[in-house]
């Protein structure tokens, strides 16, 4: 009998062991910690005057971390030198800030940590702190508000910023590519809306930046810009303003051209390449001749020249409207490029969609007679071509019908480039689509003002399908792939057939555009039937 008590106690002493065990390891031990952290204290406190030293601490009720403070921390007006700010990666009772730059006079700085401070636990955020002080007797402390949208996509991106620039006899338009702001904000990630504070009285540019190199300048390149267009008054107490961010087109530019071929010279540019003249300052023979193409998938010119010179260098001037630039292009022994065709469409073409086959060298001659088209019946369908020099890409048009096949056969010499190459025997097997397989859309407008160009573009606000009106009329579409759209209307304000950005320096803004508040469903088989009102 006392055996079994002994076996008994011993099993319960384990499972007692066992219980505790898992009690110590639990982890539902309590309710999750979901208050922020507390300041206790600030050296030298929050909204000081007269402001003259050179570190900050700001005391916390237990330890915290800081997280993303590149993107979160806003320092208002900027400095040249950036402050210090610790600890980044590990966690502390208190944050420092180290400053290193010479500080204005009379001047209300704000530092706005936005949601960067964090407590070391559960990351609960002490939101949208700002530390504050003034180097003169008093603290600035008039504001303006407003709001920044993406004038195309349907989104705005998120940290915005928001600068204000002040007016006086020194100020010119392009301060914004050489001098940091006299106060900024941003929209961070949240929101649209912005409010800039601490301000003191007197006349600003006001400007929103993407600012992609977080140098609070405007880089074309890089960056998105939206601006108001008159110069702003503070004071304004009614005033809340709305701006559009756009992407500038950028200004022209050429860089140096250098050979990449035999008898082939390419001309990189940025900009509008359209207006671009290339003219050869070198002597050469009479029988010199050349082709400027367009590359279709880079930023350049390409020179073809023929025939092959002896020269050691080649000069040209380059002239775009009133710029002008001089190239000397050393040139040598190169290989000549071999022709390449490729055709677009593959697979499946468009109703209203031309075939084009598209060379890497200048097209110099097209023998239609050596190009055949063939449904699925066997019945050659009566086709015409034309040739696009600039692009150099040849287009073949021809009558379609739906749910069909088609083979387009191009036989040597049917195309013969600037170099007397041809090409081989090609096959391009296309199919038009099944209409079941399909939906439609009509898209019927209210109150807009033409001509419009109406687009259905994804969730990305990328561009699927497109019509042009003129005049108030349904807007259909047929033949389109299911899925989910939304409708796009620019109003196309210069009839131009294109949407058209807007020109900080110029001070044009973008040309308007609306989005249809719902997305569409596009069905296999379905019309849909789609009420814009415009505003």
């Amino acid at each position: 009998m006392q055996k079994h008590w002994l076996n008994i106690s011993f099993y319960f002493l384990i499972a007692l062991t066992i219980i505790n065990c898992a009690n110590r390891g639990s982890i539902g031990g309590g309710p999750k910690d979901v208050t922020p952290p507390e300041i206790v204290k600030t050296e030298p406190a929050n909204y000081s005057t007269n402001f003259n030293a050179n570190e900050i601490r700001i005391y916390f009720n237990e330890y915290i971390k800081i997280k993303n403070l590149q993107k979160q921390l806003i320092i208002s007006p900027p400095m040249n030198n950036q402050p210090e700010v610790t600890p980044l990666g590990s966690a502390s009772k208190y944050i420092t800030i180290k400053i290193y730059d010479t500080l204005k006079p009379n001047t209300t700085y704000a530092f706005n940590f936005g949601n960067s401070i964090v407590d070391n636990n559960e990351e609960n955020p002490f939101t949208y702190y700002k530390y504050v002080f003034s180097t003169g007797d008093y603290i600035d402390s008039l504001t303006v508000k407003g709001s920044v949208k993406d004038a195309l996509t349907r989104t705005t991106d998120p940290f915005i910023s928001v600068n204000l620039y002040e007016v006086d006899s020194t100020y010119t338009d392009s301060i914004i590519y050489k001098q940091k702001p006299k106060y900024v904000t941003n929209t961070l990630d949240s929101t649209t809306n912005f409010t800039i504070e601490n301000l003191k009285a007197g006349t600003y540019r006001l400007i929103a930046v993407l600012d992609n190199n977080s140098n609070n300048l405007f880089d074309q390149k890089t960056d998105k810009i939206g601006f108001y267009e008159d110069f702003i008054t503070v004071p304004d107490t009614s005033a809340n303003y709305e701006l559009q961010l756009f992407k500038e087109d950028l200004d022209y530019k050429a860089f140096k051209p250098r050979l990449v071929a035999g008898e082939k010279i390419a001309f990189p540019y940025q900009g509008d390449y359209t207006k671009t003249q290339i003219e050869l300052l070198s002597k050469v023979t009479d029988s010199f001749n050349y082709r400027i193409v367009k590359e279709q998938e880079a930023d350049t010119l390409n020179y073809y020249y023929s025939p092959k010179l002896n020269n050691d260098s080649l000069v040209f001037k380059v002239t775009n409207t009133k710029i002008i630039d001089t190239f000397s292009v050393k040139l040598k022994d190169n290989l000549k490029d071999s022709l390449n065709l490729k055709g677009q469409p593959i697979n499946t073409i468009a109703l209203t969609q031309n075939f084009k086959l598209k060379a890497n060298i200048p097209i110099s001659k097209v023998s239609k007679n050596k190009i055949t088209i063939i449904d699925q019946d066997s019945t050659n369908i009566d086709f015409t071509t034309s040739v696009d020099s600039i692009l150099n890409q040849l287009d073949i048009a021809f009558d379609k019908k739906e749910n069909s096949q088609y083979n387009i056969k191009i036989l040597p010499e049917a195309v013969i480039d600037y170099f007397e190459n041809t090409n081989d025997t090609l096959n391009f097997n296309l199919r038009t689509p099944n209409p079941e397989n399909l939906g439609d859309a009509r898209v019927l407008l209210q109150n807009a003002t033409y001509p419009v160009i109406v687009q259905l573009v994804n969730e990305k606000s990328e561009v699927k399908y497109e019509k042009y009106s003129t005049k108030p009329e349904p807007v259909d579409f047929y033949y389109l792939t299911p899925g989910k759209y939304y409708v796009r209307v620019i109003f196309d304000e210069n009839k131009n057939g294109k949407y058209d950005t807007g020109d900080f320096l110029r001070k044009i803004q973008p040309e308007r555009v609306s989005y249809a508040k719902d997305i569409q469903d596009i069905r296999v088989g379905w019309s849909n039937v789609i009420d814009f009102i415009l505003n």
